[in-house]
């Protein structure tokens, strides 16, 4: 209950107010700033990463992961505790980066996917990373096919075809999502295409099969007369 008595301690002045209210500011737009620069850092090392695992340079796609994962934290703890910067879309965009590459990596080393906990991410970026990551599978399909290595093509689209069937089944408002829904449309005529192409692979291949059997059989030597009793 109240004293019934007004209290006596003055009010802020108005320039003392707008004081605090500049060094919150100030702290926010120097967080902001640090988070702009590190968020270009972080989608840099998660495209090299990428890039590295393409190539198939496994140790250099260790190193800058292990490099993002710490960058990764840093921003984190940085920005948590300002929520308006945390939650801005190139912090979020590159935690998306970085979720891309984690989970790239495990699809094409088929190791089970690390989760958004796992990862330290929220759980739009990692749904927006897991359609990116399905997406950049296309490039290694492809170079699977010209080296006629088509079960572990087969294996990547079966990788690519779950992460879109998964997907699909998240329907919640894009403010919610981050733009899920055009991301998973994009995955879908990635897939489809590259669905295609394995498609029209593999039936080559066991033509040419069926073909190189057809004339060893053509060109085999008759088999030797029987002697005359």
């Amino acid at each position: 209950m109240g004293s019934g008595v007004d209290d006596q301690r003055p009010a802020p002045a108005v320039a003392e107010i707008v004081e605090s209210i500049i060094g919150r500011f100030d702290a926010t737009h120097q967080v902001r700033n640090e988070a702009v620069n590190d968020g270009r850092k972080l989608i840099r090392l998660a495209a090299n990463t990428i890039r590295a695992l393409h190539r198939g340079d496994e140790a250099e796609a260790d190193r800058l992961s292990a490099e993002a994962e710490h960058l990764r934290a840093q921003m984190a703890a940085a920005t948590l505790p300002y929520p308006a910067v945390y939650w801005a879309g190139y912090v979020q965009d590159a935690m998306k980066e970085y979720a891309e590459a984690r989970l790239t990596a495990a699809m094409l080393r088929n190791q089970p996917l690390p989760g958004p906990d796992d990862l330290g991410v929220e759980d739009a970026a990692w749904l927006n990373g897991a359609a990116e990551a399905a997406s950049e599978l296309r490039r290694d399909v492809l170079d699977l096919l010209r080296k006629g290595q088509m079960d572990r093509a087969e294996a990547l689209l079966g990788a690519m075809d779950e992460i879109y069937d998964s997907l699909i089944s998240v329907d919640f408002p894009d403010a919610i999502t981050g733009g899920l829904r055009r991301t998973t449309d994009q995955l879908r005529a990635v897939l489809e295409r590259t669905r295609g192409d394995v498609t029209l692979s593999v039936r080559q291949d066991r033509l040419e099969r069926a073909l190189s059997a057809e004339e060893r059989r053509i060109t085999r030597p008759p088999s030797p007369a029987p002697p005359p009793d």
